[in-house]
């Protein structure tokens, strides 16, 4: 969340839940209404930590941004971005990738 916050995102939800959906964060920038999936490994050995989410995971944060854009009346744009942690060995990697799915209608 830092590096989102270091590029002038604002937080408005963390661990936005409704029903058995949740969204890890909700940021909003000049453009956008932002949902935000976090993935953190311990390594990039089996892959790096964004290949983790799935399409049932993505289609899961869809039905939530859209119940979350309803419920507040949002006008702007949504995105959908990742942002991929790998902590080896102490040391932080993150990696923020705007974009990363859309939906499928």
């Amino acid at each position: 969340m830092e590096a989102l916050l270091q590029k002038g995102y604002q937080l408005l939800e963390r661990n936005y839940r409704v029903g058995h959906l949740e969204v890890d964060l909700i940021m909003e920038d000049a453009n956008y209404i932002v949902f935000v999936e976090v993935k953190s490994r311990k390594s990039a050995l089996f892959g790096e930590p964004e290949s983790f989410v799935t399409l049932q995971k993505q289609r899961n944060i869809i039905r939530a941004a859209n119940l979350y854009v309803l419920k507040n009346n949002i006008a702007k744009e949504v995105r959908f971005d990742i942002v991929s942690v790998i902590i080896d060995q102490g040391i932080e990697s993150v990696k923020h990738i705007p974009n990363s799915f859309t939906p499928r209608w």
